[in-house]
């Protein structure tokens, strides 16, 4: 558990990613999203005395608070500020080989929620960024103030799965019209004044769905982990395993595909017929693990790297 300020952060299934990935002493690891290092530093601590762990992510700032953390594994660990999309590229610069486990945790953190001043969250007003990679010139305020009201209408309801998504987009459309929207609050205003008033109070709030499509839109995080499964795959030695945990239905469906189509032809084989979730004591003391689903697979002996 790490604390930053006054917010904690609490990896997510610390017990079942151990069980699958099942590191062992002296073996290499990859981190692909390793955030502020809680599954990494279980990892160390099972591949002592000599294995290394590779942690990448996009994030700089994430970099920074992991190199923070491990810094009693330090001759150990190597961070990389990157996309797990470039992980082939990435293990062969660094001369992390061979690798056993892989672990994709492909959520967002709760440091870049409550701290990173990004406009990830709807609760705060902050500017609307929501960029990991602040080399990147795509932005949520970009998209909701330049691009067309059908792009907007596709976003909300491919990555977001928003059913009033045409709503949404035409009173953006209308609003930045009139002033550039430029804050999460002022964002929040606008989607709350679009859906029904009997669909504003949900299991989930009316502004969440809308959030993570353009957060999702903004870092391409769907096509980044189409991009990156395959070389996720190459990389992992014979006999290694692959542990990926989503965080909704889109990443989860991709994830499910991937696996039951490299199964068929005979380079893995899935450890989790179906995925695995937290149990209720978990999500008491985590409720961000409500929605983690996590999948396994383990790379058959006979595929060469």
């Amino acid at each position: 558990m790490k604390i930053y300020g006054n917010m904690t952060h609490i990896p997510v299934l610390t017990k079942e990613v151990l069980e699958y990935l099942d590191p062992k002493p002296n073996e290499n690891m990859i981190d692909a999203t390793i955030g502020e290092a809680g599954h990494a530093l279980l990892l160390l601590e099972k591949t002592k005395p000599d294995g290394r762990v590779l942690g990448i992510d996009l994030d700089a700032k994430q970099i920074e608070h992991a190199k923070i953390q491990t810094g009693n594994f330090s001759k150990r660990v190597v961070l990389v500020n990157d996309s797990y999309a470039n992980i082939k590229e990435i293990v062969q610069k660094n001369n992390v080989k061979p690798i056993f486990g892989i672990l994709l945790d492909l959520g967002y953190s709760s440091w870049q929620i409550e701290q990173s001043t990004k406009g990830f969250s709807f609760k705060k007003d902050e500017i609307l960024d929501m960029r990991y990679d602040l080399q990147d010139s795509l932005t949520a305020q970009k998209i909701v103030n330049e691009y067309p009201e059908r792009e907007i209408i596709k976003i909300l309801q491919e990555y977001g799965q928003e059913r009033f998504a045409k709503q949404i987009a035409g009173k953006i459309t209308e609003q930045r019209n009139i002033k550039r929207i430029q804050t999460t609050f002022q964002l929040k205003e606008i989607i709350e004044h679009a859906v029904p008033k009997k669909f504003q109070y949900g299991r989930i709030h009316c502004v969440t769905k809308s959030f993570q499509a353009l957060r999702i839109a903004v870092n391409r995080e769907l096509d980044n982990l189409a991009s990156a499964l395959p070389s996720v795959i190459s990389v992992l030695s014979p006999g290694g395993r692959l542990v990926v945990i989503s965080f909704h239905s889109l990443e989860d469906r991709m994830v499910k595909h991937f696996f039951k189509n490299k199964e068929k032809e005979g380079v893995i084989k899935i450890l989790t017929p179906k995925p695995i979730s937290a149990g209720q004591q978990e999500i008491l003391e985590n409720p961000r693990s409500r929605s983690a689903k996590l999948r396994a697979i383990i790379k058959n002996e006979k595929i060469e790297v």
